[in-house]
């Protein structure tokens, strides 16, 4: 599997997440359980464990870097997640952690 369709699917499971405001970070218990779901669907498609756990740190900081604590609690959100949001978000993830 390449790594971009990787960068998308991982986006999408780590704003299941919350994650604290700007430059902040992961509520309590939250981080750890982000990158063992991250870390989880990169080796459901092939990704060697290495580079996923780069992949998913790196969509952890871009999600702490860029999204308020609103923006992420309604990316975890149980009534639906705003499409636009969450399209913002996987954007932001995949530039942050594309390869070089």
């Amino acid at each position: 599997m390449r790594v971009p369709s990787l960068l998308a699917l991982a986006a999408a499971g780590a704003l299941l997440l919350p994650v604290a405001a700007n430059a902040g970070n992961f509520p309590a218990g939250k981080e750890a359980h982000y990158m063992t779901q991250c870390q989880q669907v990169a080796s459901g498609q092939g990704v060697d464990a290495a580079t996923a756990k780069k992949h998913c740190t790196c969509g952890a900081e871009a999600i702490k870097k860029n999204f308020t604590d609103k923006e992420i609690a309604d990316l975890d959100s149980t009534d639906g997640v705003d499409a636009k949001l969450m399209q913002r978000a996987q954007t932001a993830v995949q530039n942050a952690c594309k390869p070089k």
